[in-house]
């Protein structure tokens, strides 16, 4: 089974550190039709009584609209890859090393399986590091 890589959009923003301080967000973007399909969210150690989100994806106008008056946008600074497919032994590993391999220094990553499938985000610091990531994850990954 192959697997799909692609550079996504995610969408980020400072939350209030209260109760119901996230729920905020996401009734907002649940409203307008959003099925989330990733979400980080913590507090911000360096700006006490505010936290961070970060979720995808967020798509069309009405959305969009809805993330932006939540207080949500996409960044210049942060850049995407999301990779789905079969899980094994060894996935990230194999992975990560693939973009070390190609001189790219990741910013972040997150993952996760669930039964036999594994959805893996990457973030990196530009645009061009996703890009040369998705054809260096394509190619190990074939």
């Amino acid at each position: 089974m192959a697997y799909a890589i692609n550079k996504v959009a995610v969408w980020s923003g400072e939350i209030e550190d209260r109760p119901g301080g996230l729920a905020d967000k996401l009734t907002a973007l649940s409203g307008a039709g959003a099925n989330v399909e990733f979400l980080v969210s913590r507090r911000a150690p360096d700006k006490p009584g505010t936290g961070v989100i970060f979720v995808t994806p967020i798509s069309g106008a009405k959305q969009k609209s809805a993330a932006q008056a939540a207080g949500l946008n996409t960044t210049d600074s942060l850049h995407s890859v999301r990779v789905e497919g079969p899980d094994r032994a060894g996935l990230g590993a194999k992975m990560t090393r693939a973009i070390a391999d190609a001189g790219i220094n990741l910013r972040g990553i997150s993952a996760a399986a669930l039964g036999r499938r594994a959805v893996t985000y990457f973030a990196f610091d530009s645009a061009a590091d996703a890009d040369t990531a998705v054809r260096t994850l394509r190619k190990a990954l074939k």
